[in-house]
């Protein structure tokens, strides 16, 4: 037979050959499958069967990870009994055959649909890594730990990681890497009717991208202040100095007083926030060129590590995730050889017990493991649908859940020996030392405390540039969430054109950005931190959580991964995932909304009409989920019964892999 798909590989076998393979039996020729039709397991029915319940999707044995998938149905009619056999050819041909008994071939021209995969595991499981440990598990975890028990806080947060964080984050792994999808196509296989879970998910990433970007930007300009013989921010002599400032390491005789000001807190505030320039939200003020430029900066590195996709974004966080890891060890033997050290490390562990008996330890808790592992985000999903389809996920999420939590804690040593050696200089405790919370406990108390260490300027450079790649990797995990679910859900207008889209992006995201470069941009930053993801993104999961156990079904879930690993999920990981994940979640939305925060940023006290503001940007992105329910029933034919269940009911099968050849689970 003429060879039509490759110079090697004849399409198709003989009629003679198919007809020596034994009953029963699978032939197998050249890499292209010919199953016989009294074969036990039948691979498919016929040709123009419609996709299957989702009941009947497990029975029908629905194979998936979106490789390219092509059927060529073979009605042998000497061969089968009548019965139709299908083909299917490797997705990475662009042609394949239609053939009656493997006497005659005509070529089919197909599409190519190969889905892009991570050269090497490593390059996923740092990606991973570098996207869940971020600037947060340096200034956020520390912070609350100290604030919430310190020792004694570990209790309800290992059990908040176990029962609640770890097992979002595995399903989340699971879900991206069977159906091999970005987060708005995806629910077209689980549950169409919850599809606007996606689009909520990309305007939180947009919010993200507004105002994240931003704190790395004032990173960058410390990293740039830092490239001089003293610190610009050890001195009480620069421009921006008032009569408050108080330089007590230089000078042992000088007394700190509440009014004191540290020189690294007028850089910070004055220099290079520009705070005093604002009066607020209600009148930010112009922007500061200078941040401006830092910001063009960050996205520009932004745009070229992750413009070609997986393949070279999984090259740089070799770099980017590895590096904050040798910078931290760095730090920390330097903090524990500081005088006063162990004041800041028991101040840290040393347990209050009567927390554990405060609701509030056990929220913060919560929302701690859950920001800090990072599902609802997108990014998850996409990360995993670049996986090959066996890639053992479960090892991948015990893995970067392990080593996110215990970057958090090791980080939380880093930065209290460095307090408790400010504590020993200032002659104070440790509580008056560790106040301030946020970017504020790195910008001006670490920064103060490496500004007065011996060879400062060495420690800055190297501090200041491992938040950058902190930030970076998690930026590069945000933009790849938004950029795998537009492609994935537009792949006709972006499939092929994913520079521009990504350029698009990445100066929507700048521009979304200016208002948090003003000289009140700081108060727009808490403002957005505090209101535009937290509960948005809590939301997302929650119902990402229901509609996958609930509706899409854990039995069905758990068949498909079976399918994958090999295994099947045990009774704990059910348990989790039906019920206790999501009161876990449920439970944290329901005591933030019964409490939103009281924000104050420096000396400025939030109105209360900035809460309103707040509940808005959060609303307007978790808005898209019934907007799209109500569209999805509105559009879809039939009475309002037959509507809900066309709507709950998945859209389209997901293709497996078999070996190396790729059929269509119908």
């Amino acid at each position: 037979m003429e060879n039509i798909l490759f110079n090697e590989t004849e399409p198709l076998t003989s009629q003679k050959e198919l007809l020596d393979c034994t009953e029963g039996e699978d032939c197998k020729e050249n890499g292209l499958l010919v199953k016989n039709p009294k074969s036990a397991l039948q691979l498919v029915e016929d040709g123009n069967k419609v996709h299957p319940s989702q009941g009947d999707k497990g029975e029908a044995g629905q194979i998936s990870n979106g490789y390219s998938v092509v059927q060529s149905p073979v009605p042998c009619n000497g061969i089968g009994d009548g019965e139709d056999v299908q083909c299917t050819v490797p997705a990475a041909t662009t042609t394949t055959t239609t053939t009656t008994c493997g006497l005659e071939a005509q070529p089919q021209l197909l599409e190519p649909e190969e889905r892009e995969t991570w050269s090497k595991k490593m390059d996923f499981l740092l990606s991973v890594i570098g996207y869940a440990v971020d600037l947060g598990n340096v200034w956020r975890f520390p912070y609350i730990c100290y604030q919430n028990g310190g020792g004694a806080f570990l209790i309800p947060y290992t059990i908040m990681a176990i029962f609640g964080g770890i097992p979002l984050f595995y399903m989340e792994l699971a879900l991206g890497q069977y159906h091999r999808n970005g987060c708005i196509s995806i629910w077209r296989k689980i549950c169409p009717i919850f599809k606007g879970i996606g689009f909520t998910i990309c305007i939180i990433a947009f919010y993200i991208a507004s105002y994240y970007n931003t704190i790395m930007a004032w990173a960058l300009y410390y990293l740039i202040s830092s490239f001089t013989a003293e610190l610009p921010w050890t001195s009480c002599k620069n421009a921006w100095n008032t009569g408050n400032c108080t330089n007590y390491f230089t000078n042992a005789s000088i007394t700190w007083t509440p009014h004191s000001i540290s020189p690294a807190e007028e850089f910070y505030t004055r220099h290079v926030l520009q705070v005093q320039r604002s009066k607020g939200l209600d009148d930010l003020g112009g922007i500061s060129w200078q941040l401006t430029l830092c910001l063009l900066l960050i996205f520009t590195i932004v745009y070229f590590s992750i413009w070609k996709g997986v393949k070279t974004s999984g090259k740089v966080v070799w770099v980017t995730a590895t590096f904050p890891y040798i910078i931290l060890f760095i730090l920390l033997v330097r903090g524990a050889t500081l005088p006063g050290a162990w004041r800041g490390v028991v101040f840290y562990l040393k347990p209050d017990w009567q927390k554990l008996l405060a609701t509030e330890v056990w929220v913060d808790a919560a929302a701690q493991i859950f920001f800090s592992l990072g599902p609802g985000f997108g990014v998850l999903l996409a990360f995993a649908s670049y996986n090959k389809f066996h890639n053992n996920c479960y090892q991948d999420a015990l893995v970067t859940s392990t080593v996110n939590c215990m970057t958090s804690f090791v980080s939380g040593f880093v930065i209290f020996t460095v307090l408790g050696y400010m504590a020993e200089m200032r002659n104070e405790d440790v509580s008056e030392v560790a106040k301030d919370t946020g970017p504020s406990l790195l910008f001006i108390t670490y920064a103060e405390a490496i500004a007065n260490m011996p060879a400062s300027t060495f420690f800055a450079i190297i501090f200041f540039l491992m938040l950058l790649t902190l930030g970076l990797d998690s930026t590069f995990a945000g933009m790849e969430g938004v950029i795998t679910a537009v492609l994935d859900e537009f792949p006709h207008v972006w499939g092929k054109r994913r520079e521009w889209f990504v350029l698009g992006l990445i100066i929507a995201c700048f521009l979304g950005s200016l208002t948090t470069l003003t000289f009140g941009g700081a108060y727009v930053v808490k403002l957005f931190e505090e209101y535009a993801t937290g509960p948005a993104v809590l939301t997302v999961v929650f119902l990402e959580s229901i509609a996958v156990a609930w509706f899409y079904g854990i039995n069905q879930f758990c068949s498909d991964m079976k399918e994958m690993l090999g295994f099947t999920p045990g009774w704990y990981w059910r348990l989790c995932w039906v019920a206790i994940s999501p009161i876990f979640l449920l439970f944290i939305i329901c005591s933030f909304m019964s409490s939103p925060p009281d924000l104050r940023l420096f000396d400025y006290n939030y109105p209360y009409w900035t809460t309103i503001v707040g509940y808005c940007i959060g609303t307007s992105s978790v808005i898209c989920i019934p907007i799209y329910m109500a569209y999805r029933l509105i559009i879809t034919p039939g009475t309002f019964k037959e509507r809900i269940l066309k709507s709950i009911t998945p859209e389209t099968a997901t293709e497996i892999p078999f070996g190396d050849i790729r059929m269509n689970a119908v």
